[in-house]
């Protein structure tokens, strides 16, 4: 049968992702079939999404082609543990590469809405300047930027007063002070598997116990076990990113938002939502967890530095029931945030830049990830498997089990490559053999050969 020959040619690389397939006329000649017996097979992978169909362009190798996501590795036996994150994790930070594997290359020149934030916060640093010297912002954060934060949420399924928030120093600081607030030392905190190392990090440093709940690389934290897992332990919080959660790009559907609610709700623990990644969704902006919050137990912590920039430091936090007592941790941990930024934040994102701006990067972020894709098919093993996250910035890769990407880092070091190896996401180095890749960047030039040179690194393994 004429498609599943094409099919396999696909597997096996014949035609990669994003490739166009040769014309009906050429395909007819090639392999000896009638023009209608073709068209029935392209109509058949068309269904089975291998290829999707252009106007007046032709049918190209559709991404649902590509390798299938990695599943998600069983947890036999869940227990809390004392987390320990490897040396690795400050060898990278110190390298600024958390999301770039040649950070060392040369950037484009700056965007036109990151020189416009600049001058809205050169603007505001003008005014008023001695007022913004001689005193504090009030620990809540400026008015001004909490009012259009509220106004933003309003339009994502969030109806809440500007009261509810509280700036903060970047999403690090908002979720340290969420942990700080529900959370004593010993105490136990579920959090994904594989997860944010960042969160990994606060819970060593606050003396808390990690319990890994499997999540799955498209539809994140598995609600069963983690009903399980609240079943036999005692568990103070969960910390969950329900929109493109790192490394995976995992999107939680609604119904398992609704009832990781009800559970909350039933063994009376707190939420800790990393909303960071939720503006960049390739399609939409998926609601936050927040938005279905029943007994105010939800605590939502994001910033811009992900969407916009890492160096304005800006994030802020939804306490919810322990809104207070965040406010006074706050206050005691950083006192206040910069007024002139704050400022300049809420008059860009009130004149529309925003907005405009993330149109623009979630087009380029969506280019980017089907470049790194091509790239990956086309240089890369067929034992390879990846997500295929519909937001975010980063691909989760399985490389064959062979293979120790601790090992592969220092190896890739001396070639002046960085990447993000998988053991950073577990507590138990369950994940030896993944790697983070992002796409925040183009994989073009340097960047690509850095990945010709990474698979020929598999491969010498």
């Amino acid at each position: 049968m004429l498609a599943t020959r094409l099919k396999h040619q696909i597997e096996e690389k014949y035609w990669i992702v994003g490739e166009r397939l040769p014309s009906i006329r050429v395909l007819c000649v090639t392999y000896g079939h009638s023009k209608n017996t073709v068209i029935k097979a392209l109509h058949i992978l068309e269904s089975e999404n291998v290829i999707e169909a252009r106007a007046r362009s032709g049918f190209y190798v559709s991404l649902q082609a590509a390798n299938i996501a990695p599943t998600h590795q069983k947890i036999k036996f869940l227990r809390p543990i004392k987390v320990n994150v490897p040396e690795i994790f400050q060898d990278i930070m110190d390298r600024s590469a958390a999301f770039d594997i040649l950070p060392n290359e040369p950037l484009a020149p700056p965007s036109s809405s990151l020189i416009t934030l600049h001058r809205h916060i050169n603007n505001a640093m003008r005014f008023q300047a001695n007022k913004k010297a001689m005193y504090y912002d009030e620990p809540q954060g400026s008015l001004v930027l909490r009012n259009q934060l509220q106004d933003d949420y309003r339009h994502n399924g969030l109806s809440l007063s500007s009261e509810e928030y509280c700036i903060t120093s970047g999403c690090q600081q908002s979720l340290f002070l969420a942990l700080m607030v529900t959370c004593q030392p010993g105490d136990n905190v579920a959090v994904e598997s594989p997860g944010f190392y960042g969160v990994l990090q606060l819970l060593q440093q606050l003396q808390l116990n990690a319990i890994e709940i499997p999540s799955s690389p498209t539809t994140g934290v598995d609600i069963d076990i983690f009903e399980s897992a609240l079943k036999k332990w005692n568990i103070k919080a969960l910390v969950v990113t329900p929109a493109f959660a790192t490394p995976t790009g995992a999107t939680m559907p609604t119904e398992h938002k609704k009832n990781l609610i009800s559970l909350a709700n039933q063994y009376d623990i707190a939420l800790i939502e990393d909303d960071i990644y939720a503006d960049l969704g390739f399609m939409e902006r998926p609601f936050p967890l927040k938005s279905l919050d029943t007994e105010n137990r939800v605590i939502l912590c994001s910033s811009f530095s992900k969407s916009l920039s890492r160096d304005i430091r800006v994030g802020w936090i939804i306490g919810g029931r322990w809104q207070k007592d965040i406010v006074k941790l706050k206050l005691v941990t950083s006192l206040a945030n910069s007024q002139a930024t704050q400022i300049g934040l809420a008059s860009f994102l009130k004149n529309g830049h925003y907005k405009r701006h993330i149109n623009q990067k979630r087009l380029i972020l969506k280019q980017q990830r089907d470049q790194l894709i091509t790239n990956i098919q086309r240089y890369w093993s067929n034992s390879v498997h990846f997500s295929i996250p519909n937001g975010g910035l980063a691909l989760w890769i399985k490389l064959d089990s062979k293979i120790n990407t601790q090992t592969l880092y220092y190896q890739a070091l001396e070639r002046k490559i960085i990447l993000t190896p998988g053991s950073l996401f577990s507590v138990e180095d369950r994940f030896h053999n993944f790697i983070r890749l992002s796409f925040n960047h183009p994989s073009i030039g340097n960047r690509k050969n850095a990945l010709k040179i990474l698979s020929n690194l598999c491969v010498d393994r």
